[in-house]
């Protein structure tokens, strides 16, 4: 697995080894061991989320106070630009953000780290996410960010009109958004 930092501390984009033929395709999507070797931690998988979703709709930017989670985030089809947003006062980093294309065809996955506020607009006509998440979904814990704050300049390759719920819509701004220490 090759395992690349991104500009935001703990924000890694892993790309799996993959075994290719005229049969088709093999690869470990995930292997605790090798995560570990490769970030530094080993967390603790509690559940798998599955979305599908049209061209040009955002989720998010989503996170979670008090119970935060990690992701650990890929596409099994079609294309997303995925993004997150450092929440941590602490980090030099705070309220910027980095993005990366994850798709079924280049197979790289991103680990989005507790703290940090994550989403995605879907760039192909569907796109199916699979994430693993250290930490259980808490409802009463979850936050939105507002996707297209100003403040964080964040770059969307809109393919089209975005497509919000109404959940993402109505998201805070960072200067008033819940952040961790």
């Amino acid at each position: 697995m090759k395992c690349s930092a991104t500009a935001l501390a703990g924000v890694f984009l892993l790309e799996p080894q993959v075994f290719e033929d005229e049969r088709g395709f093999f690869y470990e999507s995930y292997n605790a061991r090798r995560f570990r070797d490769a970030i530094g931690i080993e967390p603790d998988f509690v559940q798998d989320n599955h979305s599908r979703s049209q061209r040009g709709v955002v989720r998010g930017l989503h996170y979670q106070v008090g119970v935060a989670q990690g992701k650990l985030v890929r596409v099994i089809a079609g294309s997303v630009y995925d993004v997150v947003v450092d929440l941590r006062r602490s980090s030099p980093t705070f309220g910027q953000w980095t993005g990366a294309e994850l798709s079924s065809e280049n197979r790289r996955q991103l680990w989005v780290p507790p703290g940090l506020a994550h989403g995605f607009v879907t760039l192909s006509e569907q796109a199916e996410c699979l994430y693993k998440t250290a930490g259980y979904w808490s409802p009463e814990h979850e936050r939105t960010l507002l996707w297209n704050d100003p403040a964080l300049g964040i770059d969307w390759p809109l393919p089209c009109t975005p497509i919000l719920s109404l959940k993402d819509q109505a998201g805070t701004p960072l200067c008033d958004a819940e952040v961790f220490a």
